[in-house]
């Protein structure tokens, strides 16, 4: 548990979580040096290529203070790879029991996703109090999961919302109570990387950030 409590509280000093596919281990350097240039030295690596393991893999070893999940965990294999690559935590679009209880067996730090009070009372069923809202736009935003969140408040349950997320809109998800940090591939598109546009994810980075720093200037949770 008090694993969990630090990664979370690493990660909601920034409240964003980069969402990346990565394609070739040669856009490792650049874009990790872009985001912690931007002030974001955070990342989470998804599962949706065949160089997302080996990247998770080289972003531990060349920069072990970078705050470092792997995405897209859709099987037990996946998860054990996430975790033996470095991975300091791991995210699942949705709530696989399997993939929950060899988290819990092996004490990998894991964050499955929700969408409706079923799953969440799964969740919490398993003891796990963090969890990924998604895709959180397209089910109807902060007003959905403030109505599905308010049953359980009392459990202290914290959210990262991610899908539809971006600049424009992640306001209200981060100064939501129960919101720890949402998540992204806006800040890192895919586009962006394979075209080399660093100086882009630089400062998508930076301005994620200050937008952050004002929106909790006065936040008191």
């Amino acid at each position: 548990m008090e694993k969990i409590k630090d990664i979370i509280l690493k990660i909601e000093k920034y409240a964003i979580i980069p969402v990346v596919e990565i394609d070739s281990l040669d856009h490792v350097e650049p874009l990790v040096n872009a985001l912690v240039d931007g002030g974001l030295p955070i990342v989470e690596i998804t599962f949706r290529t065949e160089a997302g393991q080996k990247a998770i893999n080289t972003i531990k070893k060349k920069w072990p203070k970078v705050i470092l999940g792997a995405g897209t965990i859709l099987t037990v294999d996946q998860l054990r790879l996430a975790q033996d690559s470095g991975a300091d935590f791991g995210v699942s679009p949705g709530l696989n029991y399997k993939l929950v209880e060899e988290s819990l067996k092996v004490g990998f730090i894991f964050t499955p996703g929700i969408a409706t009070p079923t799953e969440i009372e799964m969740a919490i069923g398993y003891g796990i109090r963090v969890l990924k809202f998604f895709p959180a736009e397209s089910l109807g935003g902060l007003k959905y999961l403030n109505d599905i969140y308010a049953p359980y408040a009392h459990l202290n349950l914290r959210f990262n919302p991610t899908g539809g997320i971006t600049l424009k809109n992640m306001d209200e998800y981060i100064n939501f109570k129960a919101v720890y940090a949402v998540g992204g591939t806006w800040v890192a598109r895919k586009d962006l990387i394979s075209n080399g546009r660093w100086d882009e994810i630089r400062n998508n980075a930076d301005m994620a950030v200050n937008k952050v720093k004002r929106l909790r200037k006065n936040f008191r949770r």
